[in-house]
């Protein structure tokens, strides 16, 4: 056994030293500005034309998605709805750095990095219908997303579970010995949750190949960031449990990218957790039950939207030639055709049959539960009209 010396590291002072916030200066990696011009000291991380293309095109096709999805709920044909307007950089340029065997654990608003692994309009509609088509069998919220096939595991309503979890299934990998991360998304709101600074703790301990990505948005739902907490933002609490971490300027694809490319090269090279803070907005609503005028103004907004990053990153593909006006709209009207094109689908097809309540959890359904189900179908016999989907499926 050898000896320890938990004060080695220490260094010694005379007179009583305070630490005040603001001491250490996290800088924010920043590559473009707000007009997709890179600033001339900025390094250009390697990015292909195709690359590129494939980045604009899915945050362009989540922003209809979004767009189209918002209004489906206001009509009543799903329950609920999580728009991430204004945040896609954040999301879809980390997942454009990741390799496809890297896990993806999802907090709600990532529906980018999930449209970026193949995820289809299809499988998309299905989910949020809840219908018989969906793996989960209709058993998930709307926007709980889970895919086996893209690494992409499913997600939690409950904020911040899935953060000591990424930690837990990094470690697995690399007790495995895969070439793989794990990346674990969280607003800043989640940040808060006791999950995170599990999380993140065993991560530092165990030394998890493990990437958290903070998109720090400025609210948890309608509490500002000053009302959360008083340190600075989430980067400086990864610095204080020894995490390698990163600020980067989240409605910046190429610093997104770039931030998040370097950050799984040490996790990979170091077998060590990298903490990255982006730095960006939540243009839409927190949620559909939410609305943004009873705490921010519009103003406030209207100046985050000249930051809009798929804007700025088109802005920048055209500087580089890569950029083509006409079938840019023709793609736009392409994408807004097939969301439409599948909602109609999706609401003809129908849910799964109640029986199926109680399967996938034992192999043999129990008794208690047999009963429990026999209660419910009498239950929707006799009341029909208050379960119109569910009463043609008994």
């Amino acid at each position: 056994m050898k000896d320890r010396n938990h004060l080695s590291n220490i260094g010694l002072s005379h007179q009583v030293n305070v630490i005040s916030n603001g001491l250490l200066d996290i800088p924010m990696l920043q590559i473009l500005q707000a007009d997709g011009v890179p600033h001339a000291q900025a390094t250009l991380p390697e990015m292909t034309q195709q690359k590129a293309e494939k980045i604009l095109g899915t945050m362009q096709f989540i922003r209809i998605l979004d767009e189209r999805m918002v209004a489906a709920q206001r009509q009543g044909r799903i329950s609920f709805y999580l728009a991430c307007t204004g945040e896609e950089a954040s999301t879809v340029a980390s997942a454009a750095a990741l390799e496809p065997q890297d896990m993806i654990m999802s907090q709600y608003r990532e529906q980018g990095a999930l449209a970026y692994r193949g995820f289809t309009t299809e499988q998309f509609m299905d989910q949020m219908f809840s219908n018989e088509k969906e793996p989960n069998k209709g058993r998930q919220m709307p926007i709980h997303y889970g895919v086996k096939e893209l690494n992409f595991m499913t997600i939690s309503s409950p904020l911040g579970t899935q953060i000591p979890q990424a930690s837990g299934y990094a470690y697995g990998q690399k007790m495995a010995g895969l070439d793989a991360v794990t990346i674990c998304y969280f607003g800043e709101g989640a940040a808060s949750e006791g999950d995170f600074h599990a999380g993140l703790n065993m991560a530092a301990v165990l030394k998890c190949p493990v990437i958290f990505l903070c998109r720090n948005n400025g609210y948890a739902i309608s509490t500002p960031s000053e009302e959360q907490f008083a340190g600075d933002g989430i980067a400086s609490r990864g610095i204080g449990y020894g995490v390698k971490t990163i600020r980067v300027d989240g409605n910046d694809v190429l610093a997104v990218y770039a931030a998040t490319q370097k950050a799984r090269e040490i996790a990979l090279a170091e077998q060590c957790p990298v903490l990255i803070e982006a730095m960006t907005y939540r243009l839409a609503a927190h949620s559909t039950s939410d609305d943004p005028t009873g705490y921010r103004s519009k103003d406030e907004e209207e100046r985050w939207r000249a930051k809009d990053p798929v804007q700025r990153f088109a802005a920048w593909m055209q500087s580089q030639g890569w950029f083509d006006e006409e079938q840019n709209k023709l793609f736009l009207e392409q994408s807004r055709q097939e969301v439409l094109s599948e909602l109609k689908r999706v609401e003809k097809v129908p849910i799964c049959k109640v029986d199926e309540i109680i399967t996938d959890v034992y192999d043999v359904p129990p008794w208690h539960l047999k009963e429990q189900l026999a209660e419910l179908k009498a239950h929707i016999a006799k009341y029909p009209d208050a379960y119109p989907k569910t009463s043609g499926r008994l």
